[in-house]
Parts: structure tokens; C-alpha cells; sequence
């Protein structure tokens, strides 16, 4: 009876032994599985790592491109920059002011208001130039007595091109009174600092506080009244 008992005991620990042996080895392959798993998310995470590094260099691509552009635009600011603004993005030519030798000169004597010569400025040919709006400088003699103003206000700015004239009246004598220089020619320039004065011959005149007129457009407002 006894023997029989332990027997059976004998086998139900081989069973248990076996079931242990079992679980053991089920337990080490799912350890295995477990250690695959991770290695395998952990290659994803190097893939990942190297789709950051080409983002990167994509986002370094486009900040070239940005300073590309800024370097565009500065070359298209440096190009626009001659002539006079418009007001519309444009730009025009500007054109000069006038100096003695733009000009052709020439003189005739008027007898209105007692005598006075006519200074007649025409541009060159293929000048366009501008007569400022002030009195021509007109001096006399070696001494270079200058004319004063004929009239109380300042003139208007005067274009000159092609046949186009601009005329101003001389009057070489204001006074009543005897005496004064007996001269042949008279010193014009566009302004006191015109560099190239003009001599213009006028014949012998009088000359004692000579008084000239702004630039006109017509001969007849170009009278010398003192």
C-alpha cells in the first residue's frame, strides 16, 4: 500500500518538475521576444533621428535662399538710383541750370524810356538749360560797376531751348546829372557766380548808375523805367 502511495508521488513531482520546466522555457522565449521588440523600436528611433538632421538641412537650404533674396534686393536698390524721383517710382533726367556758355548772346540799343540796351540768351543748339529767377549780373569798366535792380520784384524761372529767348533791359545811365564813364562794352554773366562772363560789345555809352531788368519772355517787359 505504501509502495503504491509513493509511486504515486514519485510521478505527480515528475508532472510538477516537467509543468516547472515548461513555464521556464515559455518565460525565456517571451524574455527573448520582449528584448526584440525594443531593439527593434529603437531602430525607428534612429530612423527618426536621421529625418531631423535632413529637416534641418532643408530649413538651412531655405534661409540661403532668404539671404539670396535679400541680396537681390539690395542690388535692385543700388540700380534706381539716378536722375530725380517722380513721385510714381520713376525717374527722370534732370536738366541744369544755365551758365553763360550755354547761351548765344547778343545786344541791340532800344530808345524807349531814354535809351537802354536789350540783352537778348538763347540756348545753344542741343542745350536746354534754366535761367534762375533773379536779376543777370551786368557790370561795366575795368572798376566792374554793377547794374542795380530795375524792378521791385523777382522774376520767374525761364526754360530755354530751341528758338525760345529770354531778354532783360540795361539802362546804362539813371541819372540826370552830367558825368559818368564813357564805355563800349558791357560784362553780363547768368549770376554773381557764374565762372565765364560775356563780354558784349554795345558801342559807346554813358555809364553812371546803371540799373538792368529780371529776365523776360518778351522783349516789351524787358524796358528799363528808373
Amino acid at each position: 500500500m505504501f509502495g503504491n502511495r509513493r509511486k504515486a508521488l514519485l510521478v505527480s513531482a515528475a508532472l510538477v518538475g516537467g509543468a516547472m520546466l515548461m513555464t521556464a522555457c515559455q518565460d525565456s522565449d517571451t524574455t527573448k521576444d520582449n528584448g526584440a521588440a525594443k531593439g527593434s523600436s529603437s531602430s525607428p528611433g534612429k530612423a527618426g533621428d536621421s529625418g531631423s538632421s535632413s529637416g534641418s538641412s532643408s530649413t538651412g537650404g531655405g534661409k540661403d535662399t532668404t539671404k539670396g533674396n535679400g541680396g537681390s534686393g539690395k542690388g535692385t536698390d543700388d540700380g534706381a538710383g539716378s536722375g530725380a524721383d517722380t513721385g510714381n517710382g520713376g525717374r527722370e533726367q534732370v536738366e541744369q541750370s544755365c551758365g553763360a556758355n550755354d547761351i548765344s548772346w547778343s545786344t541791340r540799343s532800344e530808345t524807349q524810356a531814354g535809351g537802354y540796351i536789350l540783352v537778348i540768351a538763347k540756348a545753344k543748339p542741343g542745350i536746354t538749360c534754366y535761367l534762375p529767377a533773379e536779376l543777370p549780373t551786368v557790370a561795366f569798366g575795368s572798376d566792374g560797376t554793377q547794374a542795380g535792380p530795375a524792378e521791385q520784384s523777382v522774376g520767374e524761372q525761364i526754360k530755354l531751348s530751341g528758338s525760345t529767348a529770354a531778354y532783360a533791359g540795361v539802362n546804362p545811365k539813371s541819372t540826370n546829372t552830367d558825368g559818368g564813364k564813357e564805355l563800349d562794352s558791357i560784362i553780363v554773366a547768368v549770376g554773381d557766380n557764374d565762372p565765364d562772363p560775356v563780354s558784349l560789345p554795345v558801342g559807346t555809352i554813358t555809364v553812371d548808375k546803371p540799373i538792368v531788368t529780371n529776365w523776360h519772355t518778351a522783349p516789351t517787359d524787358a524796358v528799363p523805367f528808373s
